[in-house]
């Protein structure tokens, strides 16, 4: 029973780092790169479509992607949706692929970057800390209801505890590694 309780809170705890990651993989660094254009949805056929089914993603150069469209019709939407996100890039189109070429990072947009990636990771941290506050109240519940002994109530919320940690020092590293990536130039 407390055994079950773990196991779903640490494959929850799991879930919200792997959300963090998708979540820093949409900031934008120096270089290119398709998990750019993740949240990037397409008028297509009057429906929201995601980019990224609409399209393969190629990157020749450092801050150079080229977008191909399966279907030519989605040509001009999928160029309307990346010059009207929040990239910073203005797409050309030759006819048949888009050409993104990402404008050199400045200083202050690394920086806001930098404060939208620790928000983002504190997002990370919180989701993490629900998981726990919520095991933890089932423990209790069933320590109430005495289904379970004090002793192993104890038991769980330390190895609650541990798992936390071990899930937002995993947060935080990759944290530490997209600050990097944004430092660099």
């Amino acid at each position: 029973m407390i055994a079950d309780i773990i196991k779903d809170a640490e494959q929850k705890m799991h879930g919200a780092v792997e959300f963090a990651k998708e979540e820093f993989g949409s900031i934008r660094t120096g270089r290119a790169h398709p998990a750019m254009f993740n949240k990037l949805l397409v008028d297509y056929y009057g429906s929201p479509t995601p980019l990224q089914q609409l399209a393969s993603f190629q990157v020749p150069e450092a801050r150079t992607i080229l977008i191909t469209p399966y279907d030519r019709s989605a040509l001009a939407a999928a160029e309307r949706a990346i010059r009207d996100s929040d990239l910073g890039v203005n797409p050309s189109n030759d006819g048949n692929t888009i050409r993104c070429i990402l404008p050199a990072l400045t200083e202050e947009r690394r920086k806001e970057y930098i404060k939208m990636a620790r928000h983002k990771a504190e997002e990370g941290r919180v989701a993490v800390r629900n998981v726990r506050r919520h095991a933890i109240e089932s423990v209790k519940r069933l320590e109430k209801d005495k289904e379970i002994g004090e002793d192993e109530a104890v038991r769980a919320e330390k190895a609650l505890d541990v798992s936390t940690k071990k899930f937002v020092d995993e947060i935080d590293e990759l944290l530490k590694a997209k600050e990097q990536d944004l430092i660099e130039v």
